[in-house]
């Protein structure tokens, strides 16, 4: 996915967004982004805090206590009109996850990034793994969390530098134990379970995937820049088939992983056959959609008899992998009519069908 444009459509300088990124609370996160900043101070650039969370660790309070702070709102948000107003070089903006109260600006703080970078304000940001939309599946498959505030990622696919902060789970865990984390030494209920070596280590490990997608990335926008030429693979193309009898959530943030490390295109479509919806199932259509249009994806909404109309649209795309939940049929219905993965399977012969399980999106 390309970054984000250099200047607006007038011409207008874009500020520039770095990102610290860990894969859970006390990485350093936040003291790396604070020692960034004094770096650029000391060169001279205007460095402003517009919200930090030290959680009240004494070392990362001291550091931030040297910079000029933009006061929040009065709900205690991001100040975004008194940040423009002081028109700083660079901002540190801490927590990009957090969800705004209502009645501000923007819903979320990462908009709020995104309008400091449109008026020309670079931005220095954080943010933890697990907070990625498209993992709250498996996030929660390893850790049994699932988190309620999540970040679109293109909004890490679009930052123009992303750095890693790392340490191994053990130092973690004796961070945590020390209070060096949390005051009181645990972590809230919440999230607690995350601060297990096993989870911490598949988050790493998690972590560390992205960090080397991401490099793969920037080598591709580098060869496109450079005008590289060498044979090209045809594009992959995922289609996400979407149903409104059960939530798709969990197939649409996988298939939207599959499009980015393929660098392909990614389409959820949703097959209307004639029978009218529920109320249950169009507020399920609406859920899969809005998720779908938060990671960007091409949707698709087609009339017709469910497989054929599957099978038409995947060969006029030239899609190249199909992801569909796991059929729910009883031995009895698989013996009076093939399912649609047999026919798809046997209509579809050069296409990979993948078949994901959904058991657990009723606890979403």
């Amino acid at each position: 996915m390309p970054h984000r444009p250099l200047t607006d459509a007038n011409g207008n300088q874009r500020g520039r967004h770095k990102i610290f990124m860990g894969y859970a609370p006390g990485c350093g996160k936040t003291f790396a982004l604070l020692d960034e900043a004094q770096r650029r101070n000391q060169r001279g650039q205007d460095v402003v805090i517009g919200h930090m969370d030290s959680y009240g660790r004494r070392q990362t309070e001291e550091i931030g206590s040297s910079f000029t702070v933009i006061p929040n709102t009065s709900n205690g948000d991001l100040d975004v009109e008194a940040i423009i107003a002081r028109m700083p070089g660079v901002v540190i903006v801490d927590e990009l996850a957090h969800v705004n109260a209502p009645g501000s600006r923007f819903q979320n703080r990462w908009e709020d990034i995104e309008y400091l970078l449109d008026h020309g304000i670079s931005v220095l940001s954080t943010i933890t793994i697990y907070q990625l939309e498209s993992l709250n599946d498996q996030v929660f498959d390893i850790s049994g969390v699932r988190i309620p505030n999540t970040v679109p990622d293109r909004v890490l696919h679009e930052a123009d530098e992303v750095e890693i902060v790392d340490v191994t789970p053990q130092a973690l865990l004796n961070r945590l134990k020390r209070g060096d984390i949390y005051t009181n030494g645990k972590p809230p209920s919440d999230i607690a379970p995350i601060f297990d070596e096993a989870v911490l280590s598949a988050f790493r490990e998690i972590s560390l995937r992205e960090a080397a997608g991401r490099v793969d990335e920037d080598l591709v926008e580098y060869r496109r820049d450079k005008r590289i030429e060498k044979p090209w693979a045809a594009k992959d193309r995922v289609m996400i088939c979407i149903s409104p009898t059960r939530s798709s959530l969990r197939l649409i943030r996988r298939g939207w992983r599959m499009g980015q490390r393929m660098h392909g295109d990614v389409i959820a479509v949703h097959v209307k056959d004639g029978t009218s919806e529920s109320e249950s199932a169009k507020k399920i259509l609406a859920d899969d959609l809005k998720l779908a249009s938060k990671l960007g994806l091409e949707t698709v909404t087609l009339e017709g008899a469910l497989a054929p109309t599957i099978i038409k649209f995947a060969k006029d795309r030239n899609v190249t992998a199909v992801i569909l939940g796991h059929p729910e049929r009883s031995r009895l219905q698989e013996i009076m009519k093939p399912s649609i993965l047999s026919e798809l399977a046997r209509e579809l012969r050069t296409v990979d069908i993948i078949v994901v399980s959904t058991e657990v999106e009723s606890q979403h």
